[in-house]
C-alpha cells in the first residue's frame, strides 16, 4: 500500500507538470494574440514587461514540456529543471495580471510540495554521450558565429543594427525559409560571401543535432517493435552483468540486480521472452547465448559477471564455455538444474555453481524438523553447494 501511494504521488507529479506546461503555453498564446485583459493591477506592471512575458510564458511552457518528459524518465536533471520552472511559470502568470492566468499561478503553487515531496524517486543520472556534447556544442558555436559575425560586419548588410538584428539574420538563414523581405539583406560581395558561409554552417549543424537527437528515439522503437536492443544501446553498459539464456530463475535474478542498481543485459533466444523483458524496459538481444558475436555485442569483455540460469544444463554449459573463450577473466556464476551437472559446468568454466532444488529441498527438510533455523541453514548450504 505505501509503495502505491508513492507510486500515484511520482504519478501526479508528473501529470501536474504536464498541465502546467499545457496551460503556460496556451495562456502565453492567448495573452499574445489579446494582449492580456485589462486589469486594476495592469497599472503595477509595465506595459513592456507584460508584453514580454507572453513570449516568455510560451517558452516556458514548451521547456516545461521537456523536463516533464525527463520526470517521465525519472531523471534528476528534469527533477531540477522542473524545480527552477515552476516558479518561472508562477511569477510569468503573476505579471500577465489577467484572470486568464490564474489557473496557471495556481497550479504552479500546487505542483511544488509534490514535486518536493517526491525528490528523492526522481534519482537517475544523465550523461551525455561525446557525440551529444559535440552536436550540441556545433550547433551553439554556429548560432554564435552567424549572430556575432555578422553584428560585426553589419556595414554589410542592410537591416543589421542590433544583436537581434543579427540573431534573426542568422536563425532565418540556418533554417532556409527565406522569408523575402529585405531585412537583414547583405550589399557586399563580403557580406554575401559571410551569408553563404553562415547557411552552410548552421544547416550543418541542426542536421547534425536532429540526427543525434533522433536517431536513439527511432533505435528505441525500432528495438521495442523487434525485441531487441541495438548495438548502440550495449555500447553504453559498463562493469554490467550478462544473463545467459531465460529460465525459472531468471525473473528473480532481474529483480535482484534491479533492486541493487545494477547494469545488466539479458541474451535469450526465445523472441517471446524477449518481447516480454523489452516490454518492462530491461534490456535484451534475441540471440543465441551460446554464440560469440552476441556475447561481444552485449559488451562481454567490458562485463563484471556472467550468469547462466536456465533450464537446459547443456546448453549453459556452452554458453559458459564461450564467455570464458571471449572474457577468461570474468566472474562466471552458474544454476544446474540436476545435481550430477554440478562438476560438468564447473569443468565448462563456471567459477560458482548451485544446485537450487537441493538447496531448497534441504532447506525445506531443515525447517521442517526444526534442527536449526532457516538462516543458518542456508548459509551452511550455500557454502556447500558453492565451495
Amino acid at each position: 500500500m505505501e509503495w502505491t501511494r508513492e507510486w500515484v504521488t511520482v504519478r501526479a507529479s508528473i501529470i501536474l507538470t504536464f498541465a502546467v506546461a499545457v496551460l503556460s503555453i496556451i495562456v502565453g498564446l492567448v495573452h499574445i494574440t489579446t494582449g492580456g485583459v485589462d486589469s486594476p493591477l495592469v497599472a503595477f506592471v509595465p506595459d513592456v514587461i507584460r508584453r514580454a512575458v507572453g513570449f516568455t510564458g510560451t517558452l516556458t511552457g514548451f521547456a516545461m514540456l521537456a523536463s516533464a518528459y525527463t520526470l517521465k524518465q525519472q531523471f534528476r536533471v528534469g527533477w531540477y529543471a522542473t524545480a527552477v520552472l515552476l516558479p518561472i511559470t508562477a511569477i510569468q502568470g503573476l505579471l500577465q495580471v489577467s484572470p486568464f492566468s490564474v489557473p496557471l499561478v495556481v497550479l504552479s503553487l500546487i505542483s511544488v510540495p509534490a514535486l518536493a515531496y517526491n525528490r528523492k524517486r526522481f534519482d537517475r543520472s544523465f550523461s551525455p554521450s561525446p557525440t551529444q556534447l559535440a552536436a550540441g556544442i556545433a550547433l551553439v558555436t554556429a548560432l554564435s558565429y552567424g549572430t556575432f559575425g555578422s553584428f560585426a560586419l553589419r556595414d554589410e548588410f542592410t537591416g543589421i543594427n542590433t544583436l537581434t538584428d543579427a540573431f534573426y539574420f542568422t536563425i532565418v538563414t540556418a533554417s532556409t525559409v527565406g522569408y523575402g523581405d529585405i531585412h537583414a539583406a547583405p550589399n557586399s560581395e563580403l557580406g554575401q560571401l559571410f551569408a553563404i558561409s553562415v547557411l552552410l554552417l548552421n544547416v550543418a549543424a541542426f542536421a547534425v543535432a536532429l540526427g543525434v537527437l533522433l536517431t536513439p528515439a527511432i533505435e528505441a522503437q525500432l528495438s521495442k517493435a523487434l525485441g531487441r536492443m541495438t548495438e548502440s544501446q550495449f555500447t553504453t553498459l559498463d562493469d554490467h552483468v550478462i544473463i545467459l539464456g531465460y529460465g525459472d530463475l531468471t525473473e528473480p535474478i532481474i529483480e535482484n540486480l534491479i533492486d541493487s542498481k545494477t547494469e545488466f543485459a539479458v541474451v535469450t533466444a526465445d523472441e517471446a521472452d524477449a518481447r516480454r523483458l523489452t516490454d518492462r524496459d530491461i534490456p535484451v538481444l534475441t540471440a543465441d547465448p551460446s554464440d560469440e558475436s552476441p556475447l561481444r555485442t552485449v559488451g562481454i569483455v567490458n562485463a563484471s559477471a556472467v550468469i547462466t540460469a536456465t533450464n537446459n544444463d547443456a546448453q549453459d554449459a556452452l554458453a559458459i564455455l564461450t564467455a570464458r573463450q571471449l572474457n577468461p577473466e570474468i566472474m562466471i556464476v552458474a544454476a544446474a538444474t540436476q545435481r550430477e551437472n554440478v562438476a560438468k559446468l564447473r569443468r565448462a568454466g563456471a567459477d560458482r555453481v548451485i544446485s537450487p532444488a537441493t538447496i531448497g529441498g534441504r532447506l525445506l527438510a531443515n525447517c521442517a524438523v526444526g534442527g536449526r533455523d532457516a538462516e543458518n541453514a542456508s548459509k551452511q548450504l550455500l557454502g556447500e553447494e558453492i565451495e
